[in-house]
């Protein structure tokens, strides 16, 4: 008799005994034997382990090896099969579910598009039978596991768990979730923290005022609001980190939950010019600086008006913003110098100018000494007539277009560049009043929303002076020519990559030592690469 037959006995035997199935605890020790055998023994031997599982709980833990063997098995056809019958080893034994949630997790890393079907199908029957139980094993992938296996535990939670429905998704559970979060957002990467955010948005954090302020309260933790910046030595890693935690809560801002503590963050720690300047590298400074000013700006309409040092703080982004807006030479022609302007950088540091300094009108010292005031003004005037020059320019470039056409890419930055200049002229208009006027209302150019083309000439911008503009891009900055509006005002995309010194050694400490000592589930998601390379799964 060869062992297929053998095999087809022993489950026979286990299937009409009945109570008494206990007793043949060696026929179902023969099975788990099988699964070192054929092709044919090893399909059948996984099938059969879940079938009789629940029966013989003292070799629970062998029968769990055995299907693991099965699981790393070199035939796919025999890995299929093992995966679809692992849940039936926790279906009628709660005690077991976290550890098979754990290996379906680390299965998540595989890249033959049947073999992810079927982990996603077996890790969605693990959950409808004990969700907590599976949910355990996920998040102890999440704490344990190499990077690529904690992205993808965090994008299945995501994109299967949250959306399951409330009659398995309870409220417990989805307590229990957003409890597990906030413990894993203590060492997480920059993705790994926009992940994190993205499942609390999901849950119910993401729907009431009193979630919404959990998750600025959250981001004001992770981007170590109140700790101390040196100027001179200010690291990347500061910046970068309040730029993903802030624009990772943008959306949660309202007239209810303020922005006061990001602002003032960036108004007395970042916007000084000493630590400006010494903001990143020079040879992405400029990308760094926008991005941020892009997050100050949509942040600044909830910012509360300031209890202190108001005076000080909206002089601190009017500094910044002078950076950025050269005063003419003495009877410089601004027709003839055809000057570019970092329109992008000046429509968010007008926006912010203007909308902090609506909340407190009598702190704006740059108007109250003439000085100041003169010199701010000769400023607007230059910035004014390249604005006009160059809005004229983008009019032309898009008037008479079809709709068609004006979906391209070119089209697109043309429209957004209109947009920015269109701002710009706006909010130069209230501040060139005496005093300075807060009716306008504009809508920042890259936030969302609908981009019209201008179907009639602006108003010259002239102040006094009727000369006016003849359409050219004006006012030269030799310190910062750098090309004109629309280039970088696409909608913000956080780049990938660590933004805590903890993250960064957790990823080449802990979690290499895990991906060594664990095995599979590792490297770089390819079915057979953890195979060849001898990992296997973390056994219990």
């Amino acid at each position: 008799m060869d062992n297929i037959d053998n095999l087809y006995q022993c489950y026979e035997v286990l299937s009409q005994a009945g109570d008494k199935i206990t007793e043949h605890s060696d026929k179902y020790s023969e099975i788990l034997k099988a699964v070192k055998g054929s092709s044919k023994e090893k399909r059948l031997a996984s099938q059969f382990i879940g079938a009789f599982f629940k029966h013989f709980p003292d070799l629970a833990d062998s029968a769990i090896d055995a299907q693991l063997d099965l699981v790393e098995d070199e035939d796919k056809q025999i890995r299929k099969q093992a995966i679809k019958d692992l849940p039936k080893l926790c279906l009628d034994n709660k005690e077991h579910t976290p550890k098979i949630g754990d290996t379906l997790a680390q299965l998540l890393i595989l890249d033959e598009p049947l073999e992810v079907q079927q982990v996603n199908a077996s890790l969605s029957a693990v959950i409808k039978s004990d969700i907590k139980g599976a949910l355990q094993g996920i998040f102890s992938q999440i704490t344990s596991g190499n990077e690529l296996t904690r992205e993808r535990c965090f994008k299945y939670i995501a994109a299967k768990v949250l959306t399951i429905g409330p009659t398995v998704l309870t409220k417990e559970i989805e307590d229990f979730i957003i409890q597990e979060i906030k413990k894993i957002l203590q060492d997480v990467t920059a993705d790994e923290f926009h992940l994190c955010m993205k499942i609390l948005g999901s849950t119910k954090l993401g729907t009431t005022i009193t979630g919404h302020a959990e998750m600025v309260n959250i981001a004001i933790e992770q981007a170590e609001l109140g700790a101390d910046i040196d100027a001179v030595t200010i690291e990347d890693e500061v910046v970068e980190r309040f730029i993903q935690c802030a624009s990772a809560v943008l959306p949660y801002f309202s007239s209810t939950i303020k922005s006061t503590p990001f602002v003032v963050f960036v108004c007395d720690k970042l916007f000084p010019i000493t630590t400006w300047n010494m903001i990143t590298t020079a040879a992405t400074q400029d990308q760094v600086q926008l991005r941020l000013l892009k997050v100050f700006a949509e942040m600044s309409p909830h910012c509360e008006a300031f209890e202190e040092n108001a005076a000080k703080r909206i002089e601190n982004v009017y500094n910044i913003l002078r950076e950025y807006m050269p005063a003419p030479k003495l009877d410089e022609d601004v027709m003839a110098s055809n000057p570019s302007f970092e329109f992008s950088h000046i429509e968010c540091l007008l926006f912010a100018l203007h909308t902090l300094g609506k909340k407190a009108p009598d702190q704006l010292n740059f108007i109250t000494d003439p000085e100041k005031l003169k010199d701010f003004r000769a400023r607007l005037q230059f910035l004014a007539r390249g604005t006009q020059g160059y809005i004229k320019k983008l009019e032309e470039a898009v008037k008479g277009k079809k709709e068609e056409d004006l979906k391209t890419e070119e089209n697109k930055m043309k429209l957004t560049a209109l947009k920015t200049t269109s701002n710009i002229s706006a909010l130069i208009r209230d501040l060139f009043h005496t005093p300075p006027s807060f009716k306008t209302s504009v809508q920042l150019s890259w936030v969302e929303g609908t981009i019209k083309t201008a179907t009639k000439r602006h108003t010259q911008i002239t102040f006094g002076d009727k000369s006016g503009a003849n359409g050219n891009t004006t006012a030269a900055n030799p310190k910062r020519a750098k090309g004109g509006a629309g280039h970088d005002q696409k909608v913000y995309t956080p780049p990938s990559g660590k933004f805590s010194n903890k993250s960064h050694s957790y990823g080449n400490n802990n979690r290499n030592n895990n991906r060594n000592n664990r095995g599979g589930g590792g490297g770089g998601g390819s079915g057979n690469g953890f195979r060849n390379n001898n990992r296997r799964f973390k056994r219990y």
